[in-house]
């Protein structure tokens, strides 16, 4: 949908629901991009294969997780690296099934007559048949008027590739996929989102160990913009040397310094209580630079505000508000619904 239609139809739309499947508004899908798409199976059942190895199996092991795709799985896979055959300007550049879900990266390499959905809904139609030829009917979730099962889940996720050294980044990201889902089921609270976690008059949604936040030494980080580099680098050094001796620090990490002590704490496998403020849905996972920390038990997430579909700009009132959170946290030790 371009601008002009969008902003035509947009009084009647109703309130806008958060969304991961919603298509960005003005771009053309039919031109030359790099999409990285995911699709979940109708049901979040675990069609697609089974998760197999040890997740802490060193990375090129026999034993480090992975995928072991089911005989539908396998058609799946088949169906997705046929898409270049049936549409010859799309690249299929990489593939990860999970048991529920998938994640694929295409790159359309010039203009094309058919929208990018047209293209998807070729792929699901191929896996559609795979399903019904594999699946009794009556293990079909979803049955239309005609009495034929559908595999995925309604419409997809799309995000555009357009930064610098993003395509390595989820490439990577896809790869690592396996042992994220090992970490997780090794660690299952751990990754849980937990809703309505009052500290104060606040309440929050929380990923990772909630009980970080009974630590009875608990330490804001606050650093100026205004910092030097020395400076900086000495507040970092007091910090951790903190942490050492067993505090928690909590931030909200919104200066270049705060950043800095954050990531120092991290890569010194130190615990942390992170702000961020940006909300959780079910579905939320931390990123994948704290699975370590959050399986370790040592990192918490908290989001003292709701899930937006978008990343809204970080205004200087919403600064003013994660610090006076930040310092109340550490004035608490005790916490409900955990």
């Amino acid at each position: 949908m371009d601008w002009e239609a969008f902003k035509k139809h947009q009084p009647f739309a109703g309130e806008k629901k958060p969304s991961m499947l919603r298509r960005r508004v003005g771009h053309d899908y039919e031109s030359r991009r790099i999409y990285l798409i995911t699709m979940t199976v109708e049901g979040r059942r675990p069609l697609l294969g089974t998760l197999v190895g040890n997740a802490d199996a060193l990375d090129g092991s026999p034993e480090a997780p992975r995928i072991e795709p089911s005989p539908l799985g396998w058609e799946v896979q088949r169906c997705w690296f046929s898409i270049h055959e049936h549409y010859p300007e799309v690249e299929v550049l990489a593939l990860q099934l999970m048991p529920d879900h998938l994640h694929g990266i295409l790159f359309v390499t010039q203009q094309m007559e058919q929208h990018l959905g047209i293209v998807l809904k070729g792929f699901k139609t191929g896996c559609n048949q795979a399903y019904r030829s594999s699946m009794p009917q009556q293990c079909c979730s979803k049955v239309n008027e005609k009495g034929t099962g559908f595999l995925f889940a309604r419409n997809y996720n799309d995000h555009i590739l357009e930064g610098k050294g993003e395509l390595d980044r989820w490439r990577a990201y896809l790869s690592d996929n396996p042992r994220r889902l090992a970490v997780r089921r090794a660690h299952p609270d751990y990754f849980r989102v937990r809703f309505g976690v009052s500290i104060g008059s606040q309440n929050y949604a929380a990923i990772g160990n909630r009980f970080l936040l009974q630590h009875p030494e608990k330490i804001q980080v606050q650093c100026s913009r205004s910092l030097t580099d020395e400076q900086v680098a000495a507040t970092v050094e007091r910090m951790l040397a903190k942490a050492r001796s067993g505090a928690i620090l909590v931030s909200p990490a919104i200066s270049k310094g705060e950043q800095m002590v954050m990531r120092a704490a991290l890569d010194a496998r130190l615990p942390l209580i992170f702000l961020t403020p940006w909300g959780f849905n079910d579905f939320s996972r931390p990123g994948h630079q704290y699975y370590e920390a959050c399986a370790e038990g040592r990192f918490l997430i908290l989001a003292p505000w709701e899930h937006q579909n978008q990343r809204i700009p970080l205004t200087r009132e919403m600064c003013l508000q994660l610090n006076t959170m930040t310092e109340n946290i550490c004035a608490h030790n005790s916490i409900t619904a955990v």
